[in-house]
């Protein structure tokens, strides 16, 4: 909603925001998704200026970075926008290594000591879940070498309604994925794509770990809190 755009930069600056994340479309088969919270230059929101100043446009996601400046504060604060736009309009990616690596991009860039990142699709429910459960789990096999999905989408569930939408049985993590390729290389074909994918997949597995959904913890619900907790993330609703 147009309307609710300044109080989004507001949220954002008021919180020390240095990460947006974005796992939706402008437009999904002929429907608005989200408005276009952002400018192509530099806009004011009241009193917040946003300036753009670099894109960078990859296969699967584009990365935005805006000076932000708030009237009466002397500092100006850069912050970024990960848009991925590799999701299909029903369903789910048909492969992870995509997802991974924008995940992986984003953590890279985000500094530590900032405030909450702040995550969105549409709803603020399926995909934002998706991302959340799925940066959780990453930290969660690195540090314990486990996973717990189930619980973990139980947890966020528990917080906000209909977290993660499609059903999900199986889990494949690779500790490491393929760099995401330049969008001036142009759209490969659908065959193109799942050998290239089916290939970097093999390469890349130096860890695989497969867990089937179960009612079974694998971790204390104390640890999982913690995880949950020390992700700190906004889940808004557009």
């Amino acid at each position: 909603m147009q309307e609710t755009v300044f109080d989004f930069w507001r949220m954002v600056w008021q919180e020390n925001t240095a990460a947006i994340v974005m796992v939706t479309n402008l437009v999904e088969v002929g429907r608005v998704k989200c408005c276009k919270y952002w400018p192509d230059d530099t806009e004011i929101y009241r009193d917040i200026k946003v300036t753009l100043i670099e894109t960078e446009l990859l296969s699967e996601y584009v990365i935005r970075t805006f000076a932000v400046e708030k009237r009466g504060a002397h500092e100006i604060r850069e912050i970024r926008q990960f848009h991925f736009t590799g999701w299909p309009d029903h369903g789910v990616p048909y492969h992870a290594t995509g997802l991974l690596g924008f995940i992986r991009r984003v953590k890279s860039k985000t500094l530590t000591n900032a405030g909450p990142m702040v995550v969105h699709c549409s709803a603020g429910a399926g995909r934002t879940g998706c991302f959340i459960v799925i940066d959780i789990m990453l930290d969660m096999a690195e540090r314990e070498g486990v996973v717990d999905i189930y619980n973990c989408v139980r947890e966020l569930r528990s917080r906000r309604v209909n977290m993660v939408q499609t059903e999900v049985r199986q889990l494949r993590y690779t500790s490491s994925g393929p760099t995401a390729a330049p969008e001036e290389q142009g759209p490969p074909t659908e065959a193109q794509s799942n050998s290239k994918s089916e290939g970097a997949d093999r390469q890349a597995v130096d860890e695989l770990v497969s867990v089937s959904i179960s009612p079974t913890s694998l971790v204390p619900q104390d640890k999982l809190s913690q995880f949950i907790a020390k992700n700190r993330t906004f889940l808004l609703l557009f």
